[in-house]
This record gives structure tokens, sequence and C-alpha cells, in this order.
């Protein structure tokens, strides 16, 4: 099978919260209709020169239902008649703050979307807030709409990011926030970064981020009895040291520059939205003004240093001798630039991940030997 073409699309820089540690420089600026065809063209013919039949589009923003439902409509049309013409299929993801969601939006995201969105929220919620109002409001509000969804039939999965608050809450009360009071089953968590203009994304210190993840770990493995929840990174983990299919986070690919790029309503494209619009002279290129993808991401400079980013933290890093290399391959490239400033170093989480990977592996030794132990009997 040919390998999927992953595009992080942000038709819109425009926003209906006011988060303290956005990374993302707003605007009010959106892709418009009369644009999409030309855009849906180039990811068509960079599908097609390297011979992927399929292509991920996943739809973020700024905030992306600040577009309309009716604009989603009109372009899902647009797009799939465009792909279809030449026998490719375009698989689209929403990822939505789910603050602008009413009862207008299921029929969308039944069509487009098949019936599933992501969205984000923190717990504790300290920094995601309402223009002139308040964290609470917020939480109130992300609520009631993940509910509505969910009675709509809709699969609802969360990122959430952690923060300093986040590492002073028992594993316990973190877990029960998202499946008692939300009622999720999937989600995962995300390490921040000080990216953009953002305010309270710091880069968390690994010793407690490590005890806190060891421990939600430890409240999700004693609930899988009786819950059926996927809670990442841990179940990509447990798979992966089990010898059963997995797909790790992307701060874990060999190089995500292989397997993303980000383009916004300008056309600007990066590496992933963390880079797109908070550090704009890490730009690939513009699609708009590139007669093919392709040429534009072979051609770009930026482009290269990320392909290169491997190969230097092996040389100049204790990267080449650790036993996690194949696991996390040096981490996250905008949360060292965040960091550091450089890319060429290994990610600042490094301290956690390891104490991650080593307690998910003997959780997954324990799991095998109880399971041979039962086979026994």
């Amino acid at each position: 099978m040919s390998r999927p073409f992953s595009v992080i699309l942000l038709p819109t820089l425009r926003c209906n919260v006011a988060c303290d540690y956005c990374f993302e420089v707003k605007s009010g600026l959106s892709l418009t209709l009369e644009q999409l065809p030309q855009l849906t063209e180039r990811l068509l013919d960079h599908m097609e020169e390297r011979g992927s039949t399929q292509a991920q589009i996943y739809w973020q923003g700024g905030e992306v239902m600040t577009i309309g439902p009716d604009w989603f409509e009109k372009a899902n049309l647009q797009m799939g008649d465009a792909a279809r013409a030449r026998g490719l299929v375009l698989n689209h993801f929403l990822q939505t703050n789910l603050i602008g969601w009413s009862a207008r939006w299921h029929n969308v995201v039944r069509t487009m979307f098949g019936s599933a969105l992501g969205t984000s929220m923190d717990y504790p919620n300290v920094h995601r807030r309402l223009k002139n109002g308040s964290t609470e409001k917020y939480t109130e509000l992300w609520l009631a709409a993940v509910r509505d969804a969910k009675a709509a039939g809709i699969e609802v999965g969360v990122i959430a990011v952690l923060h300093p608050t986040t590492l002073e809450t028992p594993p316990a009360d973190f877990y029960n926030f998202y499946v008692r009071d939300a009622g999720i089953t999937d989600f995962q968590v995300n390490m921040p970064f000080p990216g953009g203009p953002s305010q309270g994304g710091d880069t968390l210190d690994s010793g407690p981020l490590a005890h806190f993840l060891v421990g939600l770990m430890n409240v999700w493995l004693a609930r899988t009895g009786d819950e059926d929840v996927r809670l990442g990174p841990f179940y990509e983990l447990l798979n992966t040291f089990a010898g059963r299919p997995s797909t790790l986070p992307c701060i874990w690919q060999k190089n995500c520059a292989d397997e993303f790029v980000s383009i916004d309503a300008r056309g600007s494209a990066a590496l992933c939205d963390c880079w797109v619009t908070s550090y704009p002279e890490h730009s690939f290129g513009n699609a708009f003004a590139s007669q093919s993808l392709g040429e534009m991401l072979g051609g770009s400079e930026a482009r290269a240093r990320f392909l290169a980013r491997p190969e230097k933290l092996m040389r100049d890093e204790e990267c080449g001798t650790c036993e996690w290399l194949s696991m996390c391959h040096g981490g996250c490239p905008v949360r060292t630039f965040a960091d550091k400033g450089t890319i060429f170093t290994k990610d600042p989480y490094c301290e956690a991940y390891k104490a991650l990977f080593s307690h998910a592996r003997a959780a997954a030794s324990r799991m095998r030997m109880r399971k041979l132990a039962a086979a026994a009997r």
C-alpha cells in the first residue's frame, strides 16, 4: 500500500477564545472557498507525485469552527469531487476547542469527519479562558459541548496539555475528570512548550513530570479491568512493548519532516502547526506561490535542517548510545527549539520519556507473565 500523505491544515487564524499559553500568532485571516480549489489541486498533485492514493487532512486553527458549518459543507463537496475525479481519497479529521459547538455542526461532523472529532482540555483548567471571560465558564461550555456531541453519536477524543498545576494534582483526580466527569474514553497527554507569544506554557521540569506520568499510567492500568479507556501515549507504548500494532505519537516519530506538512490560511507551509505561525523563519515556502509542493519541499533549506536532525543527534548527543533511540529518535524538534533555541539537541523531556518507556516496558512484561501463568493453570 502507498504511504498516506498527511497535511495539518489551518484554514483560519481566527480564534474565539483567549488561552494564556497559546503558541499561535492570531489574525483575522481565513481561507476562502475561491482559494480552496487551488490548494486542493496542489495537494492532489503532490499525492500523485509521491504515489499516495490517500491523504489525511487534519483541520485545525486558530479555531476552525469560526469559519462556520456552511463553509465546511461546501468545502467537503469541492474537495471530494476533485479527489474522486483523480481516483484519490481525502480523509478528513477535525480538531476544535468546541466553544463554538452547536447542533448545526452535527451533520458536518457525520458526513465530512466520520462522526468523530478531536478537542483539547486541560485539568485543572487554569489557562483556557473565554475572551473577556473565565476559565470556569470555558470548562462549563466545553463539558456541555462534549455531552451534546456524544449524545448525537459523535466520538470525541481529547488532548490534555500538562502544566505545573497539573503536576501538583493527584493523577486519579486528573483521570476521573476526563473519564467520569466528561465521559471520555479516548484521550492523550501532551507536554507544553513556550512557543510564539504565549505565557504559561513553559517547559516542565522532567522530575515532577516523570513522577506524574508514571502515577497516571498506574491509575490507568488499575482501571483497565472495568473501563475501556484508551489513554495515550500509555496505550501505544504497551502495544509496542507487547509486540502488537501501534502508532506512537508524532513526538517520537523517526523524523516528522517525512510525515507531515502544515499549511495555513495564507498558504505558508511549515513542519506542523506548532511552527507555521510561531516561527515563520522556519517556513518551507508558500503553497499558493509554488507550482509544486514537491519542489517547494525539496528545495526548502528549513526542511533540510529538520531532515538532518536525527543524524546530528546521534553524532553530537548521547542519543546514539541510548537504549531508547528506536523509540523516541531524539524527541520533538519544536519543544527542543522553544526551550534551547536550536533543533539540534535532544528533547528537553528526555529524562521523563526514559522513565515512561521503562515503566511501560515493565508493565507490559508483567501483563505478559500474568497471561502465561493463567494459560498454564
